[in-house]
């Protein structure tokens, strides 16, 4: 399953409830659609200083371990975390980061550098997938070889389905009366997706809305 999430725009609160959310419910990869294209980065430096901060290696720590050394007691045994440097990352968040996807809007500056793909390319089972925060940013060879758009810049979850392709958004993380992020699941050896939806409090939006691949339809909203 890959979780979903777009427009963050800065709150790396909602990125995190984003994410434990979708990863409780069974993601293991996920897809970024920017919004800040930093905020990636941003959530994992936070997490690192979060995680050190619970675990700081005090004065009193010291002085309560001198203490003891020079009494001749022994050294209380202090957790792993104590000797990290904190200008180092943990490395289990460097494993998460790379479980992500993420492509830049319009006005970030990773946009226009040339090292920084504005369209990420991926397989949905046996679909392949384009991923943009801006679907305008789409071109016609890019419609044309994708069956599957995930991006982002919409208040709320949908999926449109024109002809045999699909436009899936997870809405807006921040600045949308309802902050939401998404689920796919590819559905074993079908030629089927699984799209759900959710409030960061868990409501489901969207309930497993099926889109099968192939099938053909005019313009279909749900």
């Amino acid at each position: 399953m890959i979780g979903l999430l777009s427009d963050s725009h800065g709150d790396l609160g909602a990125f995190d409830r984003a994410y434990r959310l979708l990863k409780e419910r069974g993601a293991r990869r996920f897809f970024f659609a920017g919004g800040r294209y930093a905020d990636l980065d941003e959530w994992v430096a936070w997490r690192n200083k979060q995680a050190h901060g619970e675990t700081a290696y005090t004065d009193h720590d010291f002085l309560a371990d001198v203490t003891s050394f020079l009494s001749g007691e022994e050294q209380v045994d202090r957790p792993p975390a104590f000797g990290l440097d904190p200008s180092e990352g943990d490395p289990e968040m460097a494993k998460i980061k790379e479980r992500f996807v993420r492509t830049p809007e319009r006005d970030c500056p990773q946009y226009s550098d040339p090292a920084v793909e504005v369209k990420a390319m991926d397989m949905l089972g046996d679909a392949l997938c384009t991923l943009v925060h801006d679907k305008n940013d789409l071109t016609r060879d890019d419609m044309l070889n994708a069956t599957v758009f995930i991006h982002g810049k919409e208040r709320q979850p949908k999926a449109v389905q024109i002809g045999p392709r699909f436009f899936v958004t997870p809405g807006m993380l921040t600045g949308a009366p309802e902050q939401t992020c998404g689920l796919i699941e590819v559905v074993g050896r079908e030629k089927v997706l699984k799209f759900s939806a959710f409030t960061l409090e868990g409501r489901t939006v969207i309930d497993q809305q099926a889109l099968a691949l192939g099938a053909k339809s005019k313009i279909s909203v749900k």
